[in-house]
């Protein structure tokens, strides 16, 4: 079936298979966030995006993928609870490490028990598998928030796979609509519009997939042209 990136909560979750990944997109919790889980195809090695909520829906997606449920890295994009709820129940079914920006990193810490073992930095890299994802830092609706870019291979086979795509994984920072919520602070509101626009839309191309923290999934390209409508009304 296409993937839509249409999910609810107590939906099943829509699938994309592209050559080297197959990402599952998964609605959970009150707040409806998107969990996303990352598997690489030739190693089965998997990334698990925003333990949110129902720890048990979580475990039995892990399941379905794998009979032992495996988990290389948890990536947590930020450190609001309703990202991380499931967090310390997934760590302690799958042992598998976390990952969070290191600015939010220590409140992440504190909120769930979980020690955060990789703190990340704009410009890092993440590999899980074969998969390479590049740590592109967007400031301003926490500190630390992260968000991950996949870029496809040049030589794509899969059906809607596209060369040289980006995927790219922005919590709560890049919504359809517009940035994430800033609390009403301007300078927050700068800070993350100027990361969205230097760090995202003047480097990745129209044709980039954007997997929101809550809610349906949109593209660059469709996001564009609305940039200084964005700044102009502050929000």
């Amino acid at each position: 079936m296409t993937y839509t990136g249409d999910v609810r909560p107590g939906g099943p979750a829509d699938v994309r298979e592209l050559d080297e990944v197959v990402l599952r997109k998964l609605a959970v919790g009150p707040m409806a966030n998107n969990a996303y889980l990352l598997t690489c195809r030739r190693s089965g090695a998997q990334l698990l995006v925003d333990a949110a909520d129902e720890p048990a829906r979580l475990a039995e997606l892990l399941h379905d993928v794998s009979a032992a449920s495996r988990l290389d890295l948890v990536v947590t994009t930020h450190q609001h609870a309703d990202h991380h709820r499931a967090l310390a129940s997934v760590v302690a079914l799958t042992g598998a490490p976390v990952a969070a920006g290191d600015a939010d990193a220590d409140a992440i810490t504190a909120a769930t028990g979980v020690a955060v073992q990789c703190r990340l930095r704009h410009g890092d890299t993440l590999t899980v598998g074969h998969l390479v994802l590049e740590v592109v830092a967007l400031r301003g609706h926490t500190p630390g928030s992260v968000a991950l870019a996949y870029r496809e291979p040049e030589h794509v086979h899969a059906e809607g796979a596209v060369p040289g795509r980006v995927h790219l994984l922005t919590g709560d920072s890049l919504f359809p609509g517009g940035v994430g919520a800033t609390g009403g602070d301007a300078a927050r509101f700068t800070a993350l519009l100027g990361d969205v626009v230097d760090r995202v839309f003047d480097r990745f191309g129209d044709d980039t997939w954007v997997y929101p923290g809550h809610g349906a999934d949109t593209t660059l390209g469709a996001e564009r042209p609305h940039l200084d409508e964005w700044r102009a009304r502050g929000w």
